[in-house]
């Protein structure tokens, strides 16, 4: 039987991972944040612990001897990224850096293969060149998570040619109802529920114009999984190759509330407007495509409807 180890198990891509590989029939591990209520994860055996405690998580790893690990944990938010720039480089960059030297000693230590999944972003590429980006776009991130997540992405290379089958999987946007509400999408489409039920007035963000690439959590963490299992190990560029504006996402949650008359409900507030933000972001998933027969299942707007029915029907 299979086993896998996952970081971030209590994240939306965590718990969405854990599920599919537990319905396939893997045995599923994964570290739990010591200081945080453990999540629920039926078929899931949790280890409580910090991704930043090197020799702990070492320990584990090598005791539990995986074949598969993905390292989902993150410090997940760009604008607290600039809040906690330390936090997040240990996390999102040192942090991953540490797991795979412990994989590889896994893989040294008991003569088999051990398949790495690292969950990387598009934030690495911060203001690209070129539009829509691939795997070879510059590595050139604007923000402290963006640095963070381009070392742990380089860090990936640099293994893969010590020999581990070890995956940089660059995800753009990915949404889903499990989405925090600290996250923008997230606040859209709760506030927006809140609204069209009468228990506020109106949505507060920042830069409306910045346009992303936006697709289906679900989606994402599949991508994933062929990766760790493909025949050979590469980076790869998730997303749905199609951009659109924070304004469409407002504009699509309401049209989904019932509401059509939305422009007076929102209001721009430059708290929201991070310091250095990409105007655009938009990813070539063709090798995806090609290697893996990877492809996205939900589009944009059934992603936001998905959303929307959430909250609504969250009461």
């Amino acid at each position: 039987m299979t086993r896998a180890f996952i970081t971030g198990i209590g994240g939306q891509d965590g718990s969405y991972l854990a599920e599919q590989l537990v319905a396939e029939g893997v045995e599923v591990h994964a570290l739990a944040h010591a200081i945080e209520p453990l999540p629920d994860a039926p078929g899931v055996e949790l280890h409580s612990g910090d991704l930043t405690d090197v020799d702990d998580v070492r320990s584990l790893l090598i005791d539990l001897a995986p074949d598969e690990v993905y390292n989902l944990a993150a410090m997940s938010s760009v604008a607290r990224s600039w809040e906690k720039p330390d936090l997040t480089a240990q996390v999102n960059g040192m942090a991953a850096a540490a797991l795979l030297e412990s994989a590889l000693l896994v893989q040294e230590k008991l003569d088999r293969p051990v398949r790495f999944v690292q969950a990387s972003s598009a934030e690495i590429f911060g203001q690209p060149d070129r539009s829509p980006q691939d795997e070879s776009t510059p590595v050139r991130p604007l923000n402290p998570y963006g640095a963070a997540k381009a070392y742990a992405h380089l860090m990936v290379e640099v293994y893969r040619r010590r020999g581990l089958h070890a995956v940089s999987a660059i995800l753009y946007n990915h949404e889903s109802p499990r989405r925090p509400e600290q996250f923008v999408t997230r606040k859209i489409t709760s506030t927006v529920a809140s609204i069209a039920r009468g228990r506020a007035d109106v949505l507060t963000l920042g830069n409306l114009d910045a346009r992303r690439d936006w697709g289906w959590a679900p989606d994402y963490v599949d991508a994933m999984v062929r990766a760790a299992r493909a025949d050979q190990a590469t980076d790869y560029v998730v997303a749905t190759g199609v951009a659109h504006s924070v304004r469409d996402f407002v504009a699509a949650a309401f049209a989904q509330a019932g509401i059509t008359d939305w422009e007076d409900l929102v209001v721009v507030d430059q708290e929201f407007v991070r310091p250095a933000d990409p105007t655009e972001l938009v990813g070539n998933a063709t090798r995806a495509r090609r290697l893996l027969g990877w492809s996205p299942t939900v589009g944009f707007d059934e992603v936001v409807q998905h959303m929307v029915e959430a909250d609504l029907a969250a009461g």
